[in-house]
């Protein structure tokens, strides 16, 4: 067989020319930035091209394929069993860290890759960080994430507060959480290949609101008399959510994302 060049199998491809050119790095163990349009590929790296490159095209998400996501300056596995970090998420990180100073315990609720809890730890490697998921494949792709990061984070199973050990009551300086926000009868209208992401880390329930109202709900057992909590919510969600918080006695404030869109609900008691 031929040799055939990068640059022919990005012209072949049915796919955009950045997901090809991403989808060939991947293959080859290489970033994208040192993929020269003139390497050759063996037969046994077009195989593997062209099978990423058919699940691609069947909706399958473009990181789990590469196996990896960005998130900040990270570089974290994802596969099946979570969801894909996606610029809220991080800006939710940036957002934390923005409004704490020597937070001595965190605690992310809904881990998933643990995106939020390795994030935290790299930037506040003093504190206690504890991070939750009731999804025992999901805390085995943070634990993989915690190792590559050279962090230390506990991770523990189970729903939502549940799983936290009960001396961190009224201890808690940060609290995060990226929680299903997605009300039932959005399902259906997602893009595809979010669709094929964990529906349990996206669907909440019929109004999309359960999970953040149970966690808004039971701040006040966990967070310390200063403590701060921060969760990204849907973008149609900053008005109800934060006028049901202020009727249980809450401080509330809701910030934009990038977009300019409700994305966030910051909480305190």
């Amino acid at each position: 067989m031929d040799a055939v060049r990068v640059r022919e199998v990005l012209v072949r491809s049915r796919l955009p020319r950045h997901e090809a050119r991403r989808l060939v790095a991947a293959v080859v163990g290489r970033s994208v930035p040192r993929l020269g349009l003139d390497d050759e590929l063996s037969a046994v790296e077009l195989r593997r091209l062209a099978e990423l490159e058919a699940r691609r095209l069947e909706g399958e998400p473009l990181q789990y394929l590469e196996g990896s996501a960005a998130f900040g300056p990270f570089e974290l596995v994802v596969d099946d069993r979570v969801l894909v970090p996606r610029p809220e998420t991080e800006q939710l990180w940036e957002l934390a860290v923005a409004l704490v100073e020597r937070p001595a315990v965190i605690v992310d609720v809904g881990t998933g890759s643990g995106a939020l809890a390795v994030a935290l730890a790299r930037t506040f490697p003093e504190a206690r960080v504890v991070a939750t998921d009731v999804s025992a494949e999901a805390l085995a792709v943070a634990e993989l994430n915690r190792a590559r990061l050279g962090v230390e984070v506990e991770f523990r199973c189970g729903d939502l507060f549940d799983a936290l050990p009960g001396e961190l009551r009224g201890r808690v300086d940060l609290l995060v959480s990226n929680p299903p926000y997605v009300a039932e009868g959005e399902w259906e209208s997602l893009p595809a290949d979010v669709r094929r992401e964990p529906r349990g880390a996206l669907v909440a329930g019929p109004r999309g609101t359960e999970v953040l109202e149970r966690l808004v709900g039971g701040l006040d057992r966990w967070l310390a008399a200063d403590g701060v909590a921060v969760f990204e919510i849907g973008e149609s969600q900053g008005e109800f959510l934060a006028e049901w918080a202020s009727g249980l006695g809450r401080r509330v404030e809701v910030r934009r994302d990038l977009a300019g869109r409700d994305r966030f609900l910051v909480v305190r008691r």
